[in-house]
């Protein structure tokens, strides 16, 4: 007699996922380079969160800051609340800078996390709160801190640079009294306040001080660039010193300054 015996197949369970995990990303601009970097942070944490069989993810809080926003950070306000829900155990962002915007700021985030038992890893610099020493992540970010703040200003310099070089730079084209900005953003001049500063130009060359220049337009009833009826003997000094007022742009070597002319004078 043959032996019928069947035999069932039980699939094994899916894995449990057990840690409540939500993502932190923050750009510092609205600006369209800034988004594609807001949409590269999310879609990459968001697969490693999905990489992990005992990850679940819970939220994901995004700030933007903008003109509008100013340094608003609601998302990050709104993560914490989680944390202290329980509602979070694990927070995931890129890097360090991400986090926060100082060293201040992220080491009093991260105490009151750490005092809640909420993890914080940080994936750009391999970084796991729960394997890494108080005073050790205390050193790390500071020292990274300083690095970024260092970068970045090579980084700004180096770009006015470029840009002075190129003669794109905004600073070519900032306004000052006797000039206005065209419809292309380009200077051009205000003739109505440019016979002011001609004014001014022609009293200093008969001899004229700055008080005797102040005291002249007062009399003349030449109201300031503010609109006032006094004129004060700083606002003079820099007219005088301006090297626009000859058709120049100076702008510093050590990325404050190169120098670029303009092709007009009041």
């Amino acid at each position: 007699m043959s032996d019928n015996k069947k035999i069932h197949f039980i699939p094994p369970l899916p894995p449990q996922r057990e840690k409540r995990v939500g993502i932190y990303c923050r750009v510092s601009t609205n600006s369209m380079e800034q988004l594609k970097s807001l949409s590269s942070q999310v879609s990459a944490l968001t697969r490693l969160v999905a990489a992990n069989p005992k990850w679940l993810l819970v939220d994901v809080y995004i700030d933007i800051a903008s003109s509008k926003t100013g340094s608003s950070r609601k998302e990050f306000t709104r993560m914490l609340q989680n944390c202290k829900s329980h509602d979070i155990e694990i927070v995931l962002t890129k890097s360090i800078s991400r986090f926060g915007r100082d060293t201040v700021e992220i080491l009093d985030a991260l105490n009151q996390l750490k005092n809640l038992g909420v993890r914080v890893i940080f994936e750009q610099e391999v970084l796991d709160t729960a394997d890494t020493d108080n005073d050790l992540m205390i050193s790390i970010i500071e020292s990274i801190a300083q690095a970024e703040n260092e970068s970045r200003s090579e980084n700004i310099k180096w770009g006015i640079k470029q840009r002075a070089a190129q003669g794109t730079s905004k600073l070519y084209n900032r306004k000052c009294y006797g000039y206005y900005n065209d419809e292309d953003g380009n200077l051009a001049i205000n003739e109505s306040e440019a016979k002011n500063v001609r004014l001014i130009y022609n009293l200093y060359l008969q001899g004229k001080s700055v008080l005797g220049i102040v005291k002249e337009l007062e009399r003349l009833g030449i109201k300031s660039p503010t609109g006032k009826d006094k004129w004060s003997k700083r606002t003079i000094d820099v007219m005088l010193s301006n090297e626009k007022y000859i058709g120049n742009v100076r702008l510093l070597d050590d990325g404050k300054h190169s120098e670029s002319c303009q092709e007009f004078c009041v």
